[in-house]
């Protein structure tokens, strides 16, 4: 099952630290470029969060956002240090026998250091819950690859099939080409006026005929469409795979057309490479 690179999911849910949430976005990219954007809270969970990503997913340029906002909880237990507040007063007291008219405002006390007592968060327990909201991200996010996945496996083999029936064309031809070849041929041979050798004449046509045979070209290319028909059924990132495999359709039409005789293989030609280049732009989107 081969799976796109563009893809949105998220996820929430709410913890008793407060709500979580967290969302996955990604594009086309050759490898997988991870940008990862966390609360302060979740910092030190970062490499967890690569790890956990790239077990699951092998191409794109993916961001990874997490959100955090605390409950209501999180303010319950604050207390004030008494020893911290009483030495403030002290000061407060000393400076403002020099300036009368100063004011201190109650909340501008609480952003001094150590007015503030909190209860240390149970960081394990926050961390565990995120790596379980990633978890369901990465659920939805595997899913919505694979869905666009699907679609994409279908269009890529609708024109693997239009690139074998044109190689099954072009065999079908083959055997009329290579008779009017022969007969153009001994018909300008006919008009020269002097007499040549046959035996001579039947070893030059039978060159030129192997110069000009595709049959070990379409060989080739009936063995490609096999190979990417397998690569499309595998349940692994097949991208890179295909990006191989288009190339050497490439060169199989490449050559088809450097040895057409006849404007149906030239056509056919043509038409290989329109549907390869269609093919090439439908696996830049696979993973």
């Amino acid at each position: 099952m081969i799976r796109s690179m563009t893809a949105f999911a998220g996820a929430e849910r709410a913890t008793r630290f407060g709500t979580l949430a967290c969302e996955l976005r990604a594009v086309n990219h050759r490898y997988l470029d991870l940008s990862v954007r966390l609360p302060d809270d979740l910092r030190a969970l970062e490499p967890r969060l690569r790890e956990r990503v790239a077990a699951r997913v092998a191409r794109g340029k993916l961001d990874l956002g997490f959100r955090f906002r605390a409950g209501s909880a999180a303010g319950a237990d604050l207390r004030l240090d008494p020893a911290v507040l009483a030495r403030l007063s002290q000061l407060a007291s000393e400076v403002v026998a020099g300036f009368s008219g100063m004011r201190v405002e109650f909340t501008e006390l609480l952003r001094f250091p150590g007015v503030l007592i909190e209860n240390e968060t149970d960081r394990d327990g926050l961390h565990a819950e995120a790596m379980a909201v990633l978890d369901e991200a990465l659920d939805a996010f595997v899913a919505t690859r694979e869905r666009e996945g699907a679609m994409l496996a279908r269009g890529l083999r609708d024109r693997l099939d239009a690139v074998a029936a044109i190689a099954a064309s072009i065999r079908t031809w083959l055997p009329d080409i290579r008779a009017g070849l022969r007969q153009r041929l001994a018909t300008r041979l006919a008009e020269f006026s002097h007499s040549l050798d046959p035996g001579r004449l039947e070893q030059e046509l039978v060159l030129w005929l192997q110069k000009i045979d595709v049959d070990e070209e379409l060989d080739r290319l009936d063995a490609h469409i096999a190979e990417a028909q397998r690569v499309l059924a595998l349940d692994e990132a097949v991208g890179r795979r295909m990006d191989f495999l288009l190339q050497e359709f490439n060169r199989e039409a490449n050559t088809l057309g450097s040895k057409s005789v006849d404007a149906r293989t030239s056509r056919a030609s043509v038409e290989l490479k329109v549907l390869i280049e269609q093919i090439r732009e439908q696996v830049q989107n696979v993973e």
